[in-house]
């Protein structure tokens, strides 16, 4: 049938410049996507206790003290810088600094919020805080890879896609791994990024600050061909590559792109139904409020309910929670933005019968100092953070380990990211001493050679 291979080529090169299904395949490979279910996925290695996983990310580094790790020595020694509260961070710190925000016990179980999460501290019952996070770097760029991709070496996949290549996605017609961050963070993409592993287990970017999605996902349309024409274009396509094949050994990035092409074909029908909000109820839309991140924790339930297994999103773009300056002045409203939508998506997706199996994940790439950095500020605090974990399997209205009584370092049942990894992978169904990928010579793993499942925190 080809025997002018050459031909069909540029004939099909021609129909490009009207296909729109190329522009978003190029989207969905070269900005990353995730793979329908494939010989190239594990499995589960034992039951899962959870499907899918939302990670809410705070980057730049919220301070446990003002919101789930109370520190009432912070007052009794304010200004002052005793014995433990002199650890090494970023940058130079002066003496301890209260938090001006009050706690009180919440739910039945009794775990004290923040007065700044009034909302969030009514699904407490359904919360798990870890007060005992640290990690092994105070930059934002270690920490930031490491949270994300295991490592502060910023050549390793990111979980997202350790993920993907360990189940794969429950719905072939959207990627399996979508990050929603707003504006256009080119620097951020490695957060996303699949290294070593097959592209197709990259994550899908999408700047979710536009509601629109035919303005959302570029490509989402087609103007000039109708589903018909584009789907004997893309078989024509498929075969082509098929030839091409039948020469070459390594074929993993073709395949990806293949299966790119394939999945843009299928989100052009099925994209434009789960990214548009505008879908839900006027009920609904009111209960996770108005902007990006609400807009954000929105389309995570849509997506989730749809099959996608991993959904990220960003707070904002750059480090909003970076407060070095005018800390008490700025962390109200940081909150006021988070609460609201946090609160909806978790008491919507409980309703929806999904929180049971999905893992929703609350945390930045560290926390901040006890200290006071600029009079009025924090600085970078890797020694001990707060992260939470929310359904997919995790016992709720619970806090575990702890801190020192300054709120500095990690001292009582400390989890490191590692750790965290090993716990998520684990309710995914995952061992993660056994999900490896060959690679340059060595056996490698999203924990490298550590992590330990908290086991404690299991339901």
């Amino acid at each position: 049938m080809f025997t002018d291979h050459s031909h069909n080529r540029r004939h099909l090169l021609k129909l490009g410049g009207g296909i729109g299904m190329l522009g978003l395949a190029q989207l969905l490979s070269a900005e990353e996507t995730g793979p329908a279910p494939s010989a190239l996925t594990y499995g589960p290695h034992f039951a899962p206790k959870a499907k899918r996983v939302i990670h809410l990310f705070m980057n730049g580094g919220p301070f446990q003290g003002d919101l789930f790790d109370p520190k009432p020595a912070l007052e009794k020694y304010a200004g002052e810088r005793p014995e433990g509260a002199d650890l090494v961070t970023e940058r130079p710190t002066g003496g301890l600094l209260p938090s001006p925000f009050k706690f009180q016990p919440r739910g039945e179980s009794g775990v004290p919020v923040s007065e700044l999460l009034p909302q969030l501290g009514q699904c407490i019952d359904d919360i798990c805080v870890l007060r005992s996070m640290h990690a092994d770097n105070p930059n934002h760029g270690p920490a930031l890879l490491q949270m994300n991709n295991g490592t502060i070496v910023p050549t390793r996949p990111s979980m997202g896609a350790w993920f993907l290549y360990g189940l794969g996605t429950e719905n072939p017609d959207l990627p399996g791994y979508v990050v929603l961050c707003p504006g256009r963070p080119v620097r951020f993409s490695i957060l996303w990024n699949s290294a070593f592993l097959p592209s197709s287990f990259q994550g899908t970017y999408i700047n979710h600050s536009k509601i629109d999605p035919a303005t959302m996902i570029p490509h989402l349309t087609n103007s000039t061909w109708d589903a018909q024409t584009q789907r004997r274009q893309l078989d024509l396509l498929q075969q082509l590559n098929s030839v091409h094949l039948e020469t070459r050994t390594e074929t993993s990035s073709l395949d990806a792109r293949s299966q790119a092409i394939e999945t843009a074909y299928r989100m052009q029908f099925r994209g434009s139904e789960a990214f548009d909000v505008n879908r839900e109820t006027k009920a609904t839309r009111e209960a996770y409020g108005t902007g990006h991140f609400a807009n954000g924790c929105l389309l995570a339930r849509r997506l989730v309910e749809r099959g996608v297994r991993f959904v990220q999103v960003y707070y904002g773009n750059g480090q909003p929670w970076d407060t070095h300056s005018k800390h008490n002045e700025t962390v109200p409203n940081l909150c006021k933005d988070i609460d609201r939508p946090i609160a909806a998506l978790l008491t919507d997706l409980k309703q929806r019968g999904l929180l049971e199996d999905t893992l929703v994940v609350w945390g930045g790439e560290f926390g901040r100092t006890p200290t006071s950095e600029n009079g009025n500020g924090r600085d970078h605090n890797h020694h001990g953070f707060t992260m939470w974990l929310a359904g997919g399997g995790v016992k709720g209205g619970m806090t575990y380990g702890e801190t020192d009584e300054f709120g500095f370092k990690a001292t009582v049942n400390k989890v490191h990211v590692h750790d965290l990894h090993a716990t998520i992978l684990h309710l995914l169904g995952l061992d993660h001493e056994q999900l490896t990928f060959r690679h340059a010579g060595r056996d490698y793993r999203l924990t490298d050679v550590y992590g330990q499942v908290v086991h404690e925190i299991i339901a």
